[in-house]
């Protein structure tokens, strides 16, 4: 008879990895970080339990669209209050916050419960190259797409 095996939280001895965003479509680029957060590309993936790794985003401002997207994607914000809901097109949002496109596309691909609010925390996304001294220490591992 088999027992089950149950991953273990690697704590502290999670890995790192950076991804460069420059020419990449914001959806194939999602996917490969939802992936990496999950941890669903190892072999011991639960999907109850955090295993995932940190990811670091870089040249979001960069970041590819296709097609009319640029001009017909449209974001929404809500603030609660009664009207207060307000739309962006993907071009004033690259011209404002590059980082939040990439992490709704991200967010939209993870299960909504509080494991993947924590995978959230582990994303870091930077509008232009990150300073590569400052991420030195986490040793990243690169990644090409």
């Amino acid at each position: 008879m088999q027992k089950s095996y149950r991953a273990p939280n690697p704590g502290d001895k999670r890995a790192w990895f950076i991804i460069d965003a420059k020419d990449v479509p914001v959806g194939r680029l999602a996917v490969v970080v939802a992936n990496k957060l999950r941890a669903k590309d190892l072999p011991t993936f639960d999907p109850s339990v955090d295993a995932g790794a940190f990811v670091i985003v870089t040249n979001a401002a960069l970041v590819k669209l296709t097609g009319k997207k640029e001009e017909q994607k449209t974001y929404q914000r809500y603030s609660g209050y009664r009207d207060g809901l307000k739309e962006f097109t993907a071009a004033e949002m690259r011209a404002k916050h590059p980082d939040r496109m990439i992490k709704e596309a991200v967010w939209g691909m993870l299960p909504k419960n509080n494991i993947a609010r924590k995978m959230m925390t582990r994303l870091k996304v930077f509008a232009a190259e990150a300073d590569k001294g400052t991420l030195a220490a986490q040793k990243p591992v690169e990644i090409k797409l």
